[in-house]
């Protein structure tokens, strides 16, 4: 008989002593979640984790004090893990929301459709098996061999594909703004997000970038450009380097999934394929960077200094990915890599 597994620590951090104290009561219903403290304060929160332990936080939008972002940052900075917003004003459009997502978050839940006073109703216990798989996504162990230098990236490029969780958006920010209008190579990416903000993202992005940045359409040519996927969709590349989408297949626990991405590319174009895989928790991407490797193509990951979570950037270096670099450094070499394409 498979032993059961231990309930998931959570902390719970609420403006309100009064909500926080009934959603505790409310996601520790079933037994699945422990609700190891709440707090009503960032800085109370931040002052709990070595002492309380938790496998994931909640975080009220409308804290005082320090505020959600900054407890955010907070938290990924000293004690990375799931955190999940929860607020009044957690809708699809919220400013405060794409801030708190850029600064690590993993999820944005409304109060509103938190249906408290039914803790035993099929919504609230599909809220607890979600919280419950994010906070399993856990870090794999570090690489056991070194990462090569950037010099030592090879061969061009004919697609690049960027793959982000926790503290991608800030990630991809950085490295999208850095990359010129006339950038020549189709720019595939996979952000993991909470359903209902990737359009406000992409609109984000596009402002920052010189490059356009759009949602892609299935069967559409891989284009020089930004492409992301719609919502609960998979993006890939397919043999005749059209982008496809899948809203059907369950992988892993994103849709839409770094592996199925990095996969599809080393399908489609071979050596050809540039896989980057940023800032995230979890090892979502690691199988694609294998088929990549395998095919001949090149892989970029995040170093653990510049990422917000070395999880994802750890494990694609466990899996191959032969150059590890500073966020600051990934534009340029893709730069490089997109003229070594171009050269005769």
């Amino acid at each position: 008989m498979t032993p059961r597994r231990a309930p998931t620590r959570v902390l719970v951090c609420d403006e309100s002593p009064a909500y926080g104290q009934s959603l505790a009561r409310f996601l520790g219903a079933g037994g699945e979640l422990d609700i190891v403290g709440v707090c009503a304060t960032g800085e109370a929160a931040v002052d709990a984790l070595s002492r309380l332990s938790p496998e994931l936080v909640t975080i009220d939008l409308d804290l005082s004090g320090m505020g959600a972002t900054r407890t955010i940052e907070a938290i990924m900075h000293s004690h990375p893990m799931p955190i999940v917003i929860v607020g009044e004003g957690a809708g699809r459009s919220s400013a405060r929301v794409a801030d708190g997502l850029a600064a690590g978050a993993m999820e944005a839940l409304p109060k509103a459709l938190l249906r408290i006073d039914e803790p035993d109703g099929a919504p609230a216990v599909a809220l607890r098996h979600r919280l419950r798989r994010l906070a399993r996504n856990g870090i794999p162990p570090t690489p056991s061999r070194p990462a090569r230098s950037a010099s030592q990236a090879v061969g061009g490029a004919r697609v690049i594909g960027i793959c982000a969780s926790a503290g991608g958006p800030a990630a991809l920010e950085l490295v999208l703004a850095a990359l010129p209008s006339d950038f020549p190579l189709p720019v595939l990416v996979v952000q993991h997000i909470t359903n209902g903000f990737m359009g406000g993202l992409v609109q984000r992005l596009d402002q920052l970038s010189a490059l356009p940045v759009r949602i892609a359409r299935d069967g559409q040519p891989a284009d020089p450009g930004v492409w992301f996927p719609p919502d609960d969709a998979h993006l890939l590349l397919e043999p005749s380097l059209r982008l496809g989408l899948d809203a059907e297949t369950v992988v892993g626990a994103h849709r839409p999934s770094a592996d199925l991405l990095l996969e599809s590319m080393a399908s489609a174009a071979g050596a050809d394929a540039v896989g980057v895989v940023l800032t995230g928790m979890g090892h979502d991407g690691a199988r694609g960077v294998e088929a990549i490797m395998r095919a001949g193509g090149s892989v970029i990951a995040q170093d653990e200094d510049s990422s917000a979570v070395f999880g994802m950037p750890r494990a694609a270096a466990e899996a191959g990915a032969e150059v590890v670099l500073p966020l600051a450094s990934i534009a340029a070499a893709l730069r490089e890599l997109a003229a070594a394409e171009a050269r005769p």
